[in-house]
């Protein structure tokens, strides 16, 4: 009787597995906060639930911070699969639903050892913290250890660790939770192991309990229960179908160690063809498309940056690597990448790395340290004009963080000719956060795009120019919001006279003047907006493009009355200034290049061959300046 009600249990364990099988995910990007806090409590709250809603695939890190008895954390029992590591700390919650998790990758590990890390969840001053973690799913940890301190949690200290990790260090501190009404495992739970009291908690062994013909996991104990090598956190059968979790890589269903190539070798035709059934490594997954805001490589991945000699283009609405003819755009590392990977936020030790960026792969943080140094790390203050190094930058494909700023500057100046915000890394839910600074305008007149996440403009007493409708029209997402709230209120803008030039549209502005519209009434000429071009009158003489003004080419004889140029470039003058070689206006005449031509006059009156080659090459480079 005793063997058929633990039968009978752990076929209940295999069926609470199953629902970590192979079924159509729904893949978020997951945050690199650490122990931030989003604004107040209740913003991180709801930032949390944006970020994990309905997630079953993390591609970074699950972190669970600072979450109150009072909170509803059912929206975590969606995930599945984390591709870097789970932080909880700092929580005060009873209990947090994480009964469907059944692997942890490790692709980045908190202090750079641990892809499970629990720490400092129990409050002494109210008496409350976090009882339970039921991670009653999890099987396993592909990289990283394991560190659990300072909490009172129930149950933790029967886990068989060894079991879940593969290589990484098993940290659980002795737990103060034998001094609390803990209950005991049920008596079918293998060895004694559980998360939580009942027989549906009780921990799943997937390694130990293999048969010696296993080469990594199985499903129980016979030499016929051993998993498909493909498989990772277990199994339900011996098929690469079977299995609950992939190692590598999951396609429609079945595990495998690679996707399916772009390109297939067509024998008939002795060369490569499109392959129908290939598709991208997307994370862990193969997908036919990658997601938007993600770059196409050539070799079929999804991408988040380009690498070596490559750019980042647009073909068709399709984000691709193109080859740079000549030197590439100059491509920086932001925070969270490369050299700066483990690094908080950007200070007088590190800004001088940005010198010349256009792009920077990866995220801005400007917070009290940046500016005001840090006694601690020993970190100087940093000088306001070295923020002048982001003149330069054009794009950004992390997020832009700023929650302090120089009391000397009015606005966001050394950002004004960024244009792209791509948001592919974000904090929480946000790309961009500008938060209780001392400015009166933001400057960012260039930005044309958040091409993921959300903007919060918060607590920003003396900031005007914030209308929220322009902010929606730079969103790519039906899904992006705003948030503007706590900056300087509309009667006492309009009282510091603080509103848009009357050559702005009704779009709005980024600022006080014509060179911060978001749009122009009229025209626009280098980046400002005016009431006319010079088309009949004024120097120098334009045509008009798009509503903006274009000087006409300089061998365009300026008219009076009539339009110097219809267009730009040497072809569409009115009148030539000097010469007309065919269709172009020219400042010379170049010889036809015949035999007669060169005992022609004008000619004998070089001296030589080389004055004759330079002659004919400054001629060649007025063609070519045409």
């Amino acid at each position: 009787m005793a063997a058929r009600f633990l039968k009978w249990i752990s076929l209940i364990s295999l069926l609470c597995l199953s629902f970590c099988g192979l079924a159509e995910n729904k893949v978020c990007q997951g945050v690199t906060n650490r122990l931030n806090l989003l604004g107040s409590k209740e913003d991180h709250y709801r930032n949390m639930v944006k970020t994990y809603s309905n997630c079953t695939v993390v591609l970074e890190n699950l972190e669970i911070t600072y979450m109150e008895d009072h909170r509803d954390l059912s929206f975590l029992r969606s995930i599945k699969e984390v591709g870097g590591y789970v932080l909880i700390a700092l929580n005060t919650v009873s209990r947090i639903p994480l009964e469907n998790l059944c692997i942890i990758r490790g692709h980045s590990l908190y202090d750079g050892r641990f892809a499970l890390s629990v720490f400092s969840n129990y409050d002494k001053s109210t008496n409350k913290g976090t009882d339970q973690i039921l991670l009653t799913s999890l099987t396993e940890i592909l990289k990283g250890g394991v560190k659990f301190f300072n909490n009172q949690l129930c149950n933790v200290e029967t886990i068989q660790w060894s079991d879940i990790v593969n290589a990484g260090n098993i940290t659980i501190d002795p737990t103060p939770s034998k001094n609390k009404n803990c209950g005991k495992c049920d008596s079918s739970c293998f060895n004694g192991s559980c998360w939580a009291p009942g027989p549906q908690n009780c921990q799943t062994l997937t390694k130990l309990n293999c048969a010696q013909q296993c080469s990594r996991r199985c499903k129980g104990p016979s030499p016929s229960d051993c998993c498909n090598e493909h498989c990772a956190a277990g199994c339900t059968g011996p098929r690469a179908e079977d299995c609950l979790a992939c190692r590598d890589f999951q396609d429609n269903g079945v595990c495998k160690d690679s996707c399916p190539s772009l390109l297939r070798y067509d024998p008939n035709l002795y060369q490569l063809v499109p392959n129908p059934h290939g598709k991208y490594s997307f994370g862990a997954t193969c997908v036919k498309s990658c997601p938007r805001n993600y770059i196409i490589s050539d070799y079929g991945a999804c991408l988040r940056t380009c690498s070596g000699n490559t750019y980042e283009v647009d073909v068709g609405g399709v984000r691709k690597c193109a080859r740079c003819d000549g030197l590439c755009p100059k491509v920086c590392n932001g925070l969270g990448t490369g050299e700066l990977a483990h690094v908080l936020s950007i200070n007088a030790t590190n800004i001088g790395s940005f010198e010349n960026c256009t792009i920077i792969n990866g995220n801005i943080d400007i917070i009290v340290t940046s500016i005001y140094g840090d006694q601690f790390t020993k970190t100087p203050k940093m000088d306001p004009e070295q923020l002048n190094v982001f003149k330069t930058v054009k794009e950004i494909t992390g997020y832009l963080w700023i929650q302090t700023w120089p009391d000397t500057m009015s606005s966001l100046s050394p950002f004004e000719n960024l244009e792209v915000v791509q948001g592919r890394t974000k904090r929480g839910s946000r790309s961009l956060v500008v938060a209780r600074l001392h400015i009166t305008h933001l400057g960012l007149r260039s930005l044309k795009e958040i091409s993921d996440g959300d903007v919060f403009v918060s607590k920003n007493s003396e900031l005007c120019y914030t209308d929220a409708k322009h902010w929606q029209k730079l969103f790519k997402s039906p899904h992006q919001t705003v948030n503007i709230e706590g900056n300087a209120n509309a009667a006492t803008c309009a009282l510091r006279n603080d509103t848009c030039d009357r050559k702005c549209t009704a779009d709005g502005c980024w600022g006080p003047g014509p060179r911060m519209c978001i749009s122009c009434r009229d025209y626009k000429r280098d980046g400002s907006c005016v009431d006319s071009c010079n088309i009949l009158e004024g120097e120098p003489r334009e045509t008009v493009v798009n509503k903006t003004c274009i000087k006409c080419h300089p061998e365009c004889q300026p008219m009076n009355g009539t339009a110097t140029c219809s267009a730009p470039g040497s072809a569409n003058c009115t009148k030539c200034a000097n010469f007309k070689d065919g269709l172009f206006c020219v400042s010379r005449l170049c010889p036809k290049m015949s035999a007669a031509s060169f005992g022609g006059p004008g000619l004998h009156s070089l001296h030589g061959p080389g004055e004759l080659l330079l002659w004919l090459c400054a001629c060649l480079l007025d063609q070519l300046a045409v």
